[in-house]
């Protein structure tokens, strides 16, 4: 009996140091805990936006920068070792990587690198593969980017894969960035810190007013005293434009926190959203605010006459 429990302990041990070898019980790193604790939330906001598992995004984060800690990181706040390729104009700093001196590109923030590297996977064909698998698929995502050649690293995917699994990174594939809208719980709103609109737009900044995205468009809020003149000179952009984009006439008044879109509006509203409850004092043309929808499409998919009156309860498609 003795002999028989050594030789099970022994088993036992071996299948334990073959988990560690396979990564499935390595120390936790306090550093990359912090890592992860610090970034979250910009991941999982990558995700809605881009559809890139937050899994993913963190453990290239944390593998790319030793978490947060490589030089490219802490002077060029580029968290994932994008280089400039020829489309590149922003800034640069060179690094030796696989050869001496390489061009890396840099960043103004943080955000900006994590959102360049969501820019960066959706819109090169290398990559198109990736997008077709389920978002909750990480150890496809991380072979398939060893596959689809954004690292030289033969080991590149176990290794994202063994960061997920040992930091339970995918957890928060399942979860929901931070942001709520005030009038409708079900519909997704979030600030964002830097997008896609201030990247073709650098002068953004200098507004000093909040970027916010639904539906795929990037809209504003409306502050105390404002009008669409004022907002059109605030932000350089054409009275004309934004008349056209929110679907007003000249002489439209806006009340504090009424949503401004910077970008048109689109024919439906997003995947997330297909029937809106109306909710007192709302009008079709709040509706098609609030999820980034053309009027038109509102009658069109309720087949509503011209003179249709809301009702408090009524159910509204606001997607075919």
């Amino acid at each position: 009996m003795k002999q028989n429990a050594h030789f099970v302990a022994i088993i036992a041990l071996s299948m334990v140091i073959l988990g560690c070898i396979q990564g499935h019980c390595q120390t936790r790193n306090p550093s990359y805990e912090a890592y992860i604790s610090k970034y979250k939330d910009l991941a999982i906001q990558q995700q809605k936006l881009y559809k890139i598992p937050a899994s993913i995004t963190l453990a290239q984060g944390l593998l790319e920068t030793g978490a947060g800690t490589s030089r490219l990181a802490r002077i060029g706040n580029n968290h994932f070792g994008i280089k400039c390729k020829e489309e590149w104009t922003g800034g640069t700093m060179y690094v030796t990587d696989d050869a001496p001196n390489e061009c890396f590109r840099t960043y103004k923030s943080v955000e900006d690198s994590y959102l360049d590297h969501s820019l960066f996977l959706a819109k090169r064909k290398y990559y198109v593969s990736l997008f077709d698998l389920n978002l909750y698929d990480y150890p496809g995502w991380a072979y398939g980017l060893q596959r689809c050649g954004y690292a030289t690293d033969k080991f590149y995917g176990q290794k994202l894969v063994n960061i997920i699994e040992t930091y339970e990174l995918h957890k928060y594939d399942k979860m929901q960035p931070i942001g709520n809208t005030s009038k409708n719980d079900d519909i997704y709103e979030i600030k964002i810190a830097t997008s896609e609109f201030e990247l073709q737009h650098p002068e953004f900044r200098k507004w000093r007013r909040n970027i916010y995205e639904v539906n795929g468009i990037h809209y504003l809020k409306a502050q105390t005293g404002d009008t669409y003149e004022t907002i059109s000179k605030d932000i350089r952009m054409k009275l004309k434009k934004l008349h056209k984009f929110n679907e007003v006439t000249a002489g439209h008044r806006l009340s504090t926190g009424d949503i401004v879109f910077l970008q048109p509006k689109k024919k439906q509203a997003s995947k997330d959203n297909s029937v809106h409850k109306v909710r007192p004092g709302e009008s079709l043309y709040d509706v098609s605010q609030l999820y980034g929808m053309k009027i038109k499409s509102i009658y069109k998919f309720n087949k509503l006459s011209d003179d249709h009156v809301l009702k408090p309860g009524d159910a509204l498609k606001v997607r075919k």
